[in-house]
């Protein structure tokens, strides 16, 4: 802790739709030593007062009281914000959350810097490249351009209404949608009716019943049944819970259900479409991030491959925290100094 007193710090933040991470890391060599977690950070969907309380909340678990006064740059990468103006509403929520939250926590950086979750997750590859593509598929997909470590044109990534193909809530959706159409007699069998009645918790007397022959509804009673009682249970959850299917409809392609592959197949197609949309050429470098694209991500191995076919060299990251804590320190390298 000694040593520690006679060093500065900096702080990289990770704020995405499901949680926000935070870690304390060497100003010096980015060298990691402290890590917080909290709730959802979306600078758009969560209210700027829970934002704050979510950041506090990380970089507190993150900065040991003793090291608060030696953080030199904060940098966060958070879904929903934009550098693309000043008064972009998703980044002035970031900001004005992150320096709140500094502020409760006795933190005065001399640096204090918002990014886009998609700058920080490029930020992460090997190398902290500056220039390339990225794309981020999770619970929503987009897919950018960044040019000296900044987003200079996007595709996709235009929300769970509107866009996000291929996404993990579009595959989620595709599931329900599938199962509802099997339903009343416009789709073929699949497992995934089955999957999604028990997913929302319907009653054991309305799922299909998997027999020799494939998944299959007992009666036209049945099959009205289920949809009036997985309708209300869908509905009754947020738009976004419907990417907590996804996994279900990698379950059932492992399983070989010609659907659910299907829909894994046009998410992969919907996802390199997305890509292919900024004009990449062959050789380009691709960072691919997001709980789609992990090590055991249902569309990793596709869409790699799809991309591949892009002629694209492609680096897979975890999160943006490393990114984040990249670009807070050539941040740092920009600000003033201050004499301790």
């Amino acid at each position: 802790m000694n040593n520690d007193l006679n060093q500065d710090f900096v702080v990289g933040l990770d704020a995405g739709g499901t949680r926000t991470r935070a870690v304390l890391a060497s100003a010096r060599d980015g060298r990691p030593r402290g890590e917080g977690a909290a709730g959802p950070g979306n600078a758009l969907t969560v209210p700027v007062p829970q934002l704050t309380d979510h950041l506090a909340e990380a970089i507190a678990e993150a900065v040991p009281d003793g090291l608060r006064g030696r953080v030199v740059a904060v940098a966060g990468g958070f879904a929903g914000a934009s550098r693309t103006a000043a008064d972009e509403p998703g980044r002035l929520n970031a900001h004005s959350a992150l320096t709140s939250a500094l502020r409760q926590l006795g933190i005065t950086a001399a640096s204090v810097e918002i990014y886009s979750d998609i700058e920080a997750a490029f930020a992460a590859a090997p190398g902290t490249p500056a220039n390339g593509l990225a794309l981020v598929a999770g619970t929503g997909a987009v897919a950018a351009r960044i040019t000296d470590h900044r987003c200079t044109a996007t595709a996709g990534g235009d929300g769970w209404l509107l866009g996000d193909d291929g996404s993990g809530f579009w595959i989620g959706r595709e599931a329900v949608r599938t199962a509802l159409r099997m339903a009343d007699g416009r789709g073929g069998p699949t497992v995934l009716a089955a999957l999604v009645a028990r997913a929302y918790g319907l009653p054991d007397e309305v799922v299909p019943d998997g027999g020799a022959k494939g998944p299959a509804f007992a009666s036209r009673e049945q099959r009205e049944a289920y949809r009036m009682r997985l309708l209300p249970a869908v509905m009754a959850e947020p738009p976004t819970r419907l990417a907590a299917l996804a996994p279900l409809v990698s379950e059932a392609a492992r399983d070989e259900d010609t659907v659910a592959t299907a829909i894994l197949r046009e998410a992969a197609d919907q996802l390199a479409e997305t890509v292919r949309a900024l004009g990449c050429r062959p050789g380009e470098h691709l960072v691919a991030t997001g709980g789609l694209l992990g090590a055991d991500g249902p569309l990793t191995e596709a869409v790699h491959r799809r991309l591949r076919e892009l002629g694209l060299e492609v680096d897979r990251v975890t999160d943006g925290c490393g990114g984040a804590v990249a670009l807070a320190r050539l941040e740092r390298e920009l600000a003033p100094r201050v004499v301790r």
